[in-house]
């Protein structure tokens, strides 16, 4: 066995086994020296001195016999022990410390350090395949390195197969590294060996085996190893640009793991591929993928191609930048700024081919700073339409006295905000122009807040909570208004049977007079309360409701803000006392903060709102024969803002691939989570955010955020996302218009997700370059499929690679929305 370093070429040795001294060698073998000679050891300053002598004897035209023909030999050879690293394809070389000179250690040092070139191994006994069998086979407690020994790992690739060494007479070599891949363009589909001659590899045809629960994996694990520009880098000598003292990244042991799989499914063998060793680098690196649970295969991806960049970084020590603002500065000179920072820290392959950039812009809502930067992406994940809006349903009272109550769904964006919600209700109830919706949340029947902050967000509205809306006056939006709410006699477990006044149904709204008084009061309730009446032959005579006032001083006003309200208030059960009419009713007025406390309202006597008060608060207290002459359901059973219905089926939605990317660069408000801090304001603001797309990659890959999540259900969209095959044409989307690459795709990859959340299955669909077709990858089982049924709902991640303009079709074969599967 051979060991070579190739930045040394004049450093060789050469290594034979005990045996091989006593068997006959080919004649193309490497010449042994004679095993007749013998060779002592002598003092330095003796050596120096016999040198001389002989070198002497040399010019003088005789022969110099110190040296043999054959050169020097070694007297202390650096001795090598080759074993294997168990669970990795992986060689390792060992130097003994103790079988070496402190002086060839080192010189072994530096020839195999792990910063040096490769080296290259080459048998010529044929045995590495024996050596290798034999080391598997050991138990874990033979492999153990002795601290006298300095461990080289030097992976190896296809072992089984020999690669033919050409037709120069000599026997095969194994060569343990990869050759340069060909410059003249790409070598997917070859192979070259250590003579550089080409070697034909499989078709990719691979599957892979189901190691239980791990379709997701196999599903991501196929997109990617179907990237020609990925396949051409693990074929070839990629190893070189192991970065193993990243800490970021993984030692080098995902990228060795990904691409030993790599080549594995590329081999001539089609035999399906059990991943166990690539499944124990995730699991060991990112225990989230551990077990056997199913998981998300974006998730996987991301954390994939990241750790493939981080293994594979160029930059081995990360320079510090610090971002700095557009301050007006052109955007070209902004982004390029920006993209020369990050590929400063950050070089790779993946890089190379997947990395792109966006435009972000925040826009303060008070001072109207603006900031612009410029961050890179992976991959785009674009919304769904359908997950970019939400169906809100709010019911609608009106207070003409004429029409009742009346629910209406709407649909409004997610990160809307009231304005966008009344505007949307205001045309769904048919509003007309001198008519206002005061929108307000209802919960315990009473009124908890009002929505009258235009630029207050809606996501703060759950989907369990009840808003009402009552159509007001336009010409009375700074007027005051009354709030009714109804009580009755109710008794609780807790009473032990005495009753009490109970709140109840949905409180009603209108606005008040310019006079205002009791009598006022009465007939704005009855009004509003009109469409409720159960007959035709109910009086609508207030004083048949509300029976004869009592006597009261007509000159003294009541002051709701005043203290002598508190004093002359009586206690929640003092209605108990009052005498009423056989069908009658009585007003009271409470105080907004102090709901307990009340004041009975007389018919004459006026009342006065002082001060900023926008809002008379009244409670009507009802008799159950006054109950009975209105019908309270409608009141009583407000629909919540979204009900999720279980096991329902809806009608499957349909969109394209355009609209998700028009709805992932809408400008939007951020969320209350995510405020930003205005370097103008020197606070935090819920800032309005723009994102366009600046640089795109040669590899595009677009994920279709299907699963959604809420504080009690996840969902998952069945949306059939209509995607073009053929030419993907993003040139209206790019921000960077001086751009000179092409700005069209083409579909080569999908990974699918059939079933439900936290379950169902993954498949991928490829398409293979040399076979011109599509292809379905199911685990182990790889079988045709045509292009016609390549778009379904199912489709979760899109992998997409540029195309050059010449190279577009002149019509593009795309398949239509209605094409679109379940």
């Amino acid at each position: 066995m051979k060991v070579l370093s190739m930045f040394i070429s004049d450093q060789a040795f050469t290594l034979r086994r005990a045996d091989d001294l006593v068997q006959p060698h080919d004649a193309s073998a490497p010449a042994a020296p004679s095993s007749s000679r013998a060779y002592a050891l002598v003092a330095a300053d003796l050596f120096a001195r016999a040198r001389a002598w002989h070198t002497d004897s040399g010019k003088n035209g005789g022969k110099n016999s110190l040296f043999p023909e054959e050169g020097s030999v070694n007297i202390y050879p650096i001795m090598l022990r080759v074993s294997v690293t168990r669970d990795t394809n992986a060689l390792t070389v060992k130097i003994s410390k103790k079988d070496n000179s402190a002086e060839n250690f080192k010189r072994a040092n530096k020839i195999l350090t792990a910063d040096s070139e490769p080296v290259h191994i080459w048998d010529f006994s044929g045995r590495t395949t024996f050596i290798l069998m034999n080391e598997w086979n050991r138990g874990p407690q033979d492999t153990r390195s002795s601290d006298q020994e300095m461990p080289l790992e030097i992976h190896f690739f296809d072992l089984s197969e020999p690669m033919a060494n050409g037709s120069n007479g000599k026997k095969d070599e194994l060569s343990l590294t990869m050759s340069r891949s060909m410059s003249n363009g790409s070598i997917m589909g070859m192979d070259l060996d250590s003579s550089g001659s080409s070697k034909q590899v499989g078709t990719g045809l691979t599957g892979l085996d189901n190691l239980g629960n791990t379709c997701f994996m196999n599903s991501a694990v196929q997109c990617l190893t179907h990237t020609s520009k990925l396949v051409d880098y693990f074929l070839g000598d990629f190893y070189k640009e192991i970065n193993p003292h990243n800490p970021l990244g993984m030692k080098g042991e995902l990228a060795y793991a990904f691409g030993d799989l790599l080549r594995k499914l590329w081999a001539l063998d089609r035999t399906p591929v059990a991943p166990r060793q690539f499944k124990g680098k995730l699991a060991r690196f990112a225990p989230q993928f551990s077990g056997f649970n199913q998981h998300d295969s974006q998730e996987l991806l991301a954390f994939l191609l990241d750790g493939l960049h981080e293994d594979l970084n160029r930059v081995k020590c990360k320079p510090y930048y610090e971002a700095k603002d557009s301050d007006g500065r052109p955007d070209e000179e902004v982004a390029d700024e920006y993209w020369g920072n990050h590929l400063a820290r950050n070089d790779s392959i993946i890089v190379d081919i997947c990395q792109g950039q966006y435009k972000s812009t925040l826009v303060c809502p008070v001072c109207r700073k603006v900031s612009v930067t410029f961050d890179p992406f992976m991959y785009l994940s674009l919304p769904l339409p359908s997950t970019t809006m939400r169906t809100m349903t709010i019911t609608v009272f009106s207070t003409d006295g004429i029409t009742g109550p009346s629910p209406y769904t709407v649909s409004v964006p997610k990160s809307g905000d009231t304005k966008t919600l009344i505007d949307a209700l205001s045309i769904a109830c048919s509003l007309r122009g001198d008519e206002r919706l005061l929108v307000a949340e209802v919960y315990n029947s009473s009124l908890i807040r009002y929505l009258e902050e235009p630029s207050e967000v809606i996501s703060l509205i759950r989907d369990g909570d009840r808003l009402v809306a009552y159509r007001l006056p336009k010409d009375s939006e700074d007027a005051p208004i009354v709030v009714f709410r109804n009580q009755r006699m109710e008794s609780t477990l807790t009473s032990f049977g005495r009753k009490s006044w109970k709140t109840f149904g949905t409180p009603l709204v209108s606005s008040l007079p310019d006079t205002i008084n009791g009598s006022a009061i009465s007939d704005l309730f009855l009004k509003i309360m009109t469409p409720f009446l159960v007959s035709k032959d109910d009086s609508s005579d207030a004083d048949h409701i509300i029976g004869k006032s009592s006597p009261v001083d007509e000159t003294a006003d009541v002051d709701m803000n005043s203290d002598a309200t508190e004093s002359t208030s009586i206690n929640n059960n003092a209605c108990e006392d009052e005498t009423m009419t056989e069908d009658g009713m009585q007003f009271y007025l409470i105080n907004e903060r102090f709901p307990d406390q009340r004041m009975k309202i007389e018919m004459d006597q006026p009342i006065r709102l002082t001060g900023s008060q926008k809002r008379l608060h009244v409670v009507v207290c009802w008799q159950d024969n006054g109950l009975e002459q209105y019908n309270f359901g409608s009141l009583d059973n407000l629909p919540e803002i979204y009900k999720a219905v279980l096991f329902s089926r809806r009608p499957q939605d349909t969109c394209s691939l355009y609209a998700c990317l028009e709805a992932f660069i809408k400008e939007e408000p951020l969320g209350p989570e995510d405020m930003w801090y205005c370097p103008g304001c020197k606070e935090h603001r819920q800032a309005s955010k723009k994102l366009d797309l600046w640089r795109l990659p040669e590899i595009l890959i677009i994920h279709l955020k299907r699963f959604s999540y809420s504080r009690y259900t996840k969902n998952k969209l069945e949306t059939c996302v209509d995607f073009p095959v053929h030419d993907l044409d993003l040139s209206k989307y790019i921000g960077n218009r001086g751009q000179q690459m092409s700005n069209h795709y083409q579909l080569y990859a999908i990974s699918n997700h059939y079933g439900s959340m936290g379950g169902g299955h993954y498949t991928a669909y490829v398409y293979h370059e040399g076979k011109k077709g599509w292809y379905d990858f199911d685990d182990r089982h790889v079988g045709p499929i045509s292009e016609e049924s390549i778009k379904t709902s199912a489709a979760y991640v899109l992998f997409y690679r540029r195309i050059q303009d010449d190279d577009r079709l002149d019509t593009e074969t795309g398949i239509d929305s209605s094409d679109c599967t379940t």
